[in-house]
């Protein structure tokens, strides 16, 4: 478990690293830029959840016939499946951004200026990097079911240093270039993705134990894409519909004004260094847990993922209640701005309860995907995200006028209520029954 979980942990570290070191960037740019780059992402991050239709699937079902020693054929097979349908997803996806981004950012109250910045940086890297970003996601989801994890930790380190040095060239004009702005930030985005993308291949290639031959890529049985979708859309549902809301809580708060926009992508910055430890051990459990439902071990899983879940939710409580202590100064580098530093301070206060509740969902709505259990995790979750934490979020912050906290407290509460559930249906065992092999 440490030898996966650990560098899980350090690449989403780095990709925190790098996202801070983004906004810091991009806040001494302007604040509209942060507002704008802060609205796309949140789509960008919708995209990443429909590729993860494929990739989660693929590594649900791999993790489980890794498990139970199925043939290499067998593994291979879901391999050249999983790349057939990432790469038609992708290609789909990307002519739906360059036609439909001025039809999607119509549909929110926002200054000129915050609106040309996320078109421009929507278009570059959630349009023309769309085929990478698909790539490399699967590729990584390949690697870590095979026990690969530092391997992504290195190209994750390889590919933020270009992003970061990309940033800095496109935003202070060094060496006498021009200042790019958000164009040059979401060009520096989408070279990182190219160079992901083409590293995990040769990662891959080297590999002689990684089942990853895409020659008579169009001889797969069905039954294997039928496999992934069956795990892969309804796995993937959940997090779409989180998503969703979050885009519609996003649409709410940008109602409130610019500040209360750069409050949040501020606040979530921040958050993010919280629940690096639950990632990398909910990712970890989900392999975990497929190998040892594949391999008929169930009773093994059931008594681990508690210990896991322990750890995970330790580390979240300590972490949160530190970056309370120092929440003043890590706010004050991105913005000088008092208004800003005060919304921000407080919601922190309350990201204590969410922390909480979110540790608990990483850790057992991974064990659930990854022991084959999909179905409950999905119906419950979209139940939770749209009557606790939207109409939480819309009654608090809207409707009665609390704002920007209301909204956060309706987040905190759809967490909290969706972990303990998750965590009293894991101990119902009744997972033990949807074992894919």
């Amino acid at each position: 478990m440490v030898k996966l979980a650990l560098p899980l942990a350090g690449e989403q570290l780095l990709r925190i690293v790098v996202s801070l070191v983004d906004t810091f960037m991009l806040s001494s740019y302007c604040e509209e830029a942060v507002a704008g780059v802060g609205l796309v992402s949140q789509w960008i991050f919708f995209l990443q959840i429909l590729f993860n239709i494929v990739a989660i699937g693929s590594s649900i079902v791999l993790a489980q016939y890794l498990g139970a020693q199925r043939s290499k054929d067998d593994l291979n097979n879901i391999a050249k499946a999983s790349a057939i349908m990432v790469g038609l997803l992708s290609l789909v996806l990307t002519v739906a951004v360059f036609l439909g981004t001025g039809l999607l950012l119509g549909c929110y109250k926002l200054e000129d200026s915050v609106r040309s910045y996320a078109k421009q940086y929507f278009l570059i890297f959630g349009g023309a990097g769309a085929v990478f970003n698909a790539v490399s996601l699967l590729q990584s989801s390949i690697l870590r079911c095979y026990g690969y994890t530092r391997e992504n930790f290195i190209v994750t380190l390889v590919a933020n240093f270009v992003n970061v040095v990309g940033n800095a060239l496109s935003l202070y004009g060094w060496f006498g270039l021009p200042v790019f702005g958000v164009a040059g930030v979401a060009g520096a985005s989408l070279l990182a993705s190219m160079v992901s993308c083409v590293i995990l291949g040769v990662m891959i290639k080297r590999r002689k134990d990684v089942c990853f031959n895409l020659s008579k890529v169009f001889a797969v049985p069905r039954k294997f894409f039928a496999l992934i979708l069956k795990v892969g859309i309804p796995t993937a549902g959940e997090n779409l519909s989180y998503n969703i809301s979050q885009i519609v809580i996003m649409a709410m708060i940008s109602s409130l004004g610019t500040y209360a926009m750069s409050a949040q992508v501020y606040t979530n910055t921040l958050a993010r260094f919280v629940f690096v430890i639950a990632i990398g051990i909910g990712a970890a459990v989900q392999i975990k847990t497929g190998y040892y439902v594949g391999a008929g071990e169930s009773d093994t899983a059931y008594r681990k993922v508690f210990r896991y879940g322990l750890c995970a939710t330790c580390a979240s409580i300590i972490l949160v209640l530190l970056l309370n202590l120092v929440k003043g100064p890590a706010v004050g580098i991105f913005t000088k701005n008092e208004e800003i530093i005060g919304m921000v301070s407080k919601v922190l206060i309350i990201s204590i309860l969410l922390e909480f509740g979110r540790s608990l969902n990483l850790i057992y709505v991974g064990a659930l995907k990854g022991a084959g259990d999909i179905r409950f995790p999905v119906l419950y979750g979209m139940f939770s995200n749209w009557c606790i934490m939207v109409l939480g979020a819309w009654i608090l912050g809207i409707k009665l006028g609390y704002g920007i906290y209301g909204c956060f407290f309706g987040i905190a509460l759809d967490e909290t209520t969706r972990g303990f559930v998750m965590l009293l249906r894991w101990k119902s065992k009744r997972w033990m029954t949807k074992a894919l092999v």
